[in-house]
């Protein structure tokens, strides 16, 4: 049952008072509520949910998606409070922000980005009737208050490779990452895989930025790879905007990742992935509500894949310049995911020649998420 919006302690401990003056500023609707007390489950009728972010709401990327999360919390829940968070860097800011959070009467957490789990965890630990739940990351074990939760989003990037290989007419991408962490490097091989299962040939080249959203960088490794002769431009970075409009102002191609910015370069935009947060933000808050969180699938490291037509990872839109025999090509293997195969079905073989993956086997999602290689094809160095 859904309950509406509680009344608003005026005073808070002093205590309290100290770790909110201490936290980022905290936007929420008019309104407060005070965390419920006693041994009632998790989350249970929660009146308001805190959602913290690293970067800004407007980045065309991946916490702009989180916004968009956020906006179908309050379509399906107008009597919740949403308390929300932005430009939270991943350091202790994260915790005293939650903290905050917790305060306001925050009784359901999402904590959105890699560098935010251990703040989490200690948040978790410290308010047993608090749902903390993670964008990505691995718990174990998994607290009873506690979840993380993720995409397969190697899947629809594994498909714009096909995208980029059948565009690229130099043999050349170039893909513009943050820091080498497992998701990253899985997605490039996802990429290059796709790119080659269509232009064997393919060479990638990755370059790290070492920050998830650094405009000067990107623009100086945009222009590098666009001068070694890369046609064809992906990237795994929060906020998006500057590697796609010099992309695009240069006259190759683009492939988007974590929102649709296809806006951004109307002639250049083959294709991209993005996040749709929305059902799955609604049903864990829902399960909390209910008293149900602790022991639901939430309540571990939970995946949703393709195959599973649960997948918050999705292909974006296809651009003008996209053939219908690509598309085709990308329909039949996106039908060959949704009936439970992996861009990762081996053989795989790595930079170094070590085959990682043998032929015909498949690895788990936790080995994937444990990946800390190249495949051949790929140009760089993880470090």
């Amino acid at each position: 049952m859904r309950l509406t919006r509680t009344a608003r302690v005026c005073l808070v401990a002093a205590v309290v008072a100290v770790l909110a003056a201490c936290s980022p500023a905290v936007s929420s609707p008019e309104g407060d509520s005070s965390a419920p007390a006693g041994d009632s489950a998790p989350g249970a009728d929660a009146t308001t949910v805190g959602v913290i972010a690293v970067g800004p709401k407007d980045d065309f990327g991946y916490n702009q998606a989180v916004y968009q999360g956020v906006e179908a919390l309050r379509e399906e829940f107008p009597d919740l409070d949403v308390l929300e968070a932005y430009n939270i860097p991943e350091d202790d800011t994260a915790a005293t922000t939650r903290e905050s959070m917790v305060a306001q009467g925050a009784t359901i957490i999402f904590a959105t980005s890699y560098g935010h789990l251990d703040a989490a965890k200690q948040v978790a630990e410290a308010h047993p009737e608090v749902v903390v739940v993670h964008q990505g990351g691995l718990l174990d074990p998994v607290p009873a208050n506690m979840g993380t939760y993720f995409g397969s989003v190697f899947e629809p990037v594994y498909l714009a490779g096909i995208a980029a290989g059948a565009a690229t007419t130099t043999g050349k991408l170039g893909y513009v990452y943050a820091i080498p962490i497992p998701q990253t490097l899985a997605n490039i091989n996802a990429f290059t895989l796709g790119a080659q299962s269509v232009r064997p040939d393919v060479d990638v080249t990755a370059v790290s930025t070492t920050s998830w959203c650094d405009p000067a960088t990107q623009a100086d490794r945009v222009a590098s790879l666009l001068s070694s002769g890369v046609d064809v431009m992906t990237q795994h970075q929060d906020c998006t905007k500057t590697i796609i409009e010099a992309t695009e102002a240069a006259g190759a191609y683009t492939v988007g990742y974590h929102a649709d910015a296809s806006s951004l370069a109307p002639e250049g935009w083959l294709t991209g992935s993005e996040w749709d947060w929305g059902p799955l933000y609604t049903d864990i808050v829902q399960t909390a509500i209910d008293g149900d969180f602790t022991g639901s699938e939430y309540n571990a490291n939970y995946r949703a894949n393709m195959a599973s037509g649960k997948n918050p990872f999705v292909a974006s839109a296809f651009g003008p310049s996209v053939t219908d025999e690509t598309k085709a090509l990308i329909a039949a293997a996106a039908a060959d995911l949704e009936a439970g195969g992996s861009p990762f079905t081996g053989p795989v073989t790595a930079q170094d020649g070590t085959v990682t993956v043998p032929e015909g086997e498949t690895p788990p999602i936790e080995t994937i998420e444990q990946m800390d290689y190249f495949v051949q094809g790929v140009t760089g160095t993880v470090s």
